[in-house]
């Protein structure tokens, strides 16, 4: 992996915490020019000093923009000259049963999850086609099983890998890689942003992030299944496990995803 990466443009969204963050530290450690967005201005600009001379791209960025998500390609394709690796990472998720979540909770994970990497991919498109390179979209387990109390983040998470198998597909004979990556719990900021019933962020995670895949590693295994350009990479143990139950024991998976996310009855994690 040490040369592959070496001069290739790459475009990580939300790159300011945890996967994206680790993936910006470990492509300019390998050579690679990064372009990356965030929404928090003091992160962007933390995550610029600490790379003063790398060839090194920020701008803040809401993803559910189209807009912004236009002028992150433009203005990538202005410093760097085109775009070979496009990795859509930036996400958000949500803790809420259905009957107390506003309709709105749902509509702005789809809008970050979903649409954020169709519109980041969109203009990037012609770029990497013309390069050749590799599309790749941060999925998860709740991209194959959907997750109670996460019912808009799995919502999300089955459209982007639905959307990317389509993608893959259509681009088969072209030479461009379109491939998906599904970490289970990862030590993120994912869940302290964490939307709540009302859309707010909870602030806390009641995860033990001990027992955890780091998002480095997550990073790494990333980086090498863009290097092999493969189709999919589920991470650990358990996302096969659940994949693997969700697929020929689907009954018997309810019952245990239940089980592992409830407590007294209550929604616990």
């Amino acid at each position: 992996m040490n040369n592959y990466f070496k001069d290739k443009t790459v475009i990580v969204t939300g790159g300011t915490d945890g996967i994206g963050k680790a993936l910006v530290t470990q492509l300019l450690a390998l050579g690679a020019k990064v372009a990356t967005c965030g929404r928090n201005n003091d992160k962007l600009y933390q995550l610029q000093s600490q790379y003063p001379s790398s060839p090194l791209f920020t701008m803040i960025a809401d993803v559910s923009n189209e807009n912004d998500c236009r002028r992150l390609v433009e203005m990538t394709e202005k410093m760097f000259g085109g775009i070979d690796i496009l990795i859509n990472n930036a996400g958000i998720s949500m803790r809420a049963e259905m009957k107390e979540a506003t309709t709105d909770v749902i509509k702005k994970v789809m809008e970050i999850n979903f649409f954020g990497s169709v519109y980041c991919t969109k203009y990037a498109l012609p770029s990497i086609m013309d390069r050749k390179g590799t599309i790749a979209g941060v999925s998860s387990i709740a991209g194959y099983r959907g997750l109670p109390g996460r019912s808009g983040y799995s919502a999300s998470k089955f459209a982007l890998r639905g959307w990317l198998e389509s993608l893959r597909t259509e681009l088969l004979d072209s030479g461009v890689n379109v491939m998906w990556v599904c970490p289970g719990f990862t030590t993120s900021n994912i869940r302290n942003a964490a939307l709540n019933p009302e859309g707010a962020s909870y602030g806390e995670s009641p995860m033990d992030e001990g027992k955890m895949m780091s998002a480095e590693t997550c990073a790494a295994i990333i980086l090498n299944g863009i290097e092999k350009r493969k189709r999919e990479i589920v991470m650990t143990f358990t996302g096969k496990r659940a994949v693997f139950m969700n697929k020929f024991f689907p009954s018997l998976a309810d019952r245990m995803t239940r089980k592992f996310f409830y407590k007294d009855g209550k929604l616990a994690r």
